[in-house]
């Protein structure tokens, strides 16, 4: 494809590229957690010629930061791995790593449905370090914009991601940093070391550990990370009273029936996609349980196991406020306090505690309360490409952004494991359909580069 006239004003020869210039990458990819590392392997999978560079703002590769609780299990089939569903015989599935680390045969006698989450971590940054020369860690990307300079090859925008230690260019973008963080309006005045979302839980947990522990903390929410940070609390800072505050009148068992599992076919996402929106409403209704808002049988029964034990000593260092949500947040030199509202009596209570959990999710593109039309950093590009009536990006069965009138000079731009709102639950934060993803994203790559 050439330049065209009519959509790219003011093109001459110093502000053209062509595709052998230093410092343009092929790719150029933001955050280096899962969706990106696929993305690296089903590159080196395809044996692409591509440049990539990734840029991350963690020091090294991460993998649930701030959960990876002592005990605690990953919650789906190991083998949905980086690649083993599309290529079982890849070295960079979960068989290999576990073979290189002379376990295989330990893991093979494991008496457990799944691995250790910290095993699985250690397997992430695994397949990481196989890449290490294509990311720039420690570097948070402050903007992301289209560049003033073209393609020659391709006829088309470049892409600029600025960081905190540079700039990169590239010829097309692979947007994966991960879902912005459900954070509830009311608790944005606060956060700090005192109230701060869950995937900072372990680090805070520690400095507690070390420093003196709360006398109270409050734990926001029914999910399973919620439970599994009520059990390790009581674990580890037994002095500390516990306050499980969630608007429902009970936590909810997971879904974990074969027959739900099976949107997490291959053909489920092609299903999903093609769907009307209410009924993609109500499929993910119908299946929200088996991923959100939702707590593991064996968790449960553990924490129903702790309740009924501490009854027995008289001992209520764990108490589950049901039923209610936090309509006011005040924080002073000596703690917090949370003004609960009951969601059924209206009647309103106040809970002085010392430190706030938020185990309160991740945001999906959408326009209800806990949705977000488009993630903060791609602000800048997204004005460029297509809108859907509810003012959300239109993305494509491939994952990619449409350009606006169809302009042809627009750069290639994935968004990498962001999709769920169009894709179904077989692209929320999971391993479960990540093979499948990255693979469509490359070939697509490939072919428009």
């Amino acid at each position: 494809m050439g330049l065209d006239d009519a959509k790219t004003p003011n093109v001459t020869s110093e502000n053209v590229r062509t595709i052998g210039d230093e410092g343009v990458f092929g790719t150029v990819g933001v955050g280096f957690g899962p969706a990106n590392i696929a993305l690296a392997v089903a590159h080196a999978e395809c044996s692409s010629q591509r440049s990539l560079a990734f840029v991350e703002a963690n020091a090294g590769p991460v993998w649930q930061p701030g959960m990876i609780i002592d005990g605690s299990d990953i919650q789906h089939n190991p083998l949905r791995d980086f690649i083993t569903p599309k290529n079982p015989r890849s070295p960079y599935g979960y068989l290999s790593f576990l073979k290189s680390q002379d376990r295989l045969f330990n893991f093979l006698n494991l008496d457990a449905p799944y691995p250790p989450r910290s095993d699985y971590a250690q397997y992430v940054n695994w397949v990481a370090g196989h890449f290490a020369d294509k990311v720039r860690y420690s570097q948070t990307v402050a903007t992301i914009s289209l560049a003033d300079e073209w393609d020659a090859a391709t006829g088309r925008r470049l892409i600029e991601v600025r960081t905190d230690a540079g700039t990169l260019v590239g010829r097309s973008l692979s947007f994966a940093p991960g879902r912005s963080k459900n954070i509830p309006p009311v608790f944005h005045p606060v956060l700090g070391d005192r109230v701060f979302h869950f995937t900072d839980y372990t680090g805070q947990r520690d400095k507690w550990k070390a420093n003196g522990a709360p006398g109270a903390v409050a734990v926001i929410g029914s999910s399973q990370s919620a439970v599994e940070i009520l059990l390790d609390l009581h674990a580890t800072l037994p002095q500390t009273t516990l306050h499980s505050v969630f608007r429902n009148f009970s936590y909810v068992l997971k879904d974990t029936s074969p027959f739900t599992e099976d949107l997490l076919y291959p053909s489920h996402t092609d299903y999903f996609f093609n769907a009307s929106p209410e009924s993609k409403r109500r499929l993910t209704e119908q299946v929200l349980r088996s991923n959100y808002g939702s707590v593991d049988h064996d968790i449960l029964k553990k924490l129903y196991f702790s309740l009924y034990e501490n009854r027995v000593h008289g001992d209520e260092s764990i108490v589950l406020r049901n039923n209610c949500h936090v309509s006011e947040v005040v924080q002073d030199n000596d703690g917090i306090t949370l003004a609960l509202r009951d969601e059924h009596t209206g009647l309103m209570s106040d809970l002085r505690v010392d430190a706030v959990v938020l185990a309160t999710g991740f945001r999906n593109f959408g326009v209800a309360e806990n949705e977000e039309l488009c993630h903060p950093l791609l602000v800048d590009v997204a004005a460029h490409y297509e809108k859907n009536a509810d003012g959300t990006l239109r993305v494509s069965r491939g994952y990619q952004l449409i350009p606006a009138d169809g302009d042809p000079t627009l750069p290639p731009v994935f968004l990498n494991g962001l999709c769920e709102s169009t894709h179904g639950l077989g692209d929320a934060g999971s391993f479960s359909l990540l093979s499948y993803r990255a693979f469509d994203i490359e070939r697509a790559l490939t072919a428009c580069l």
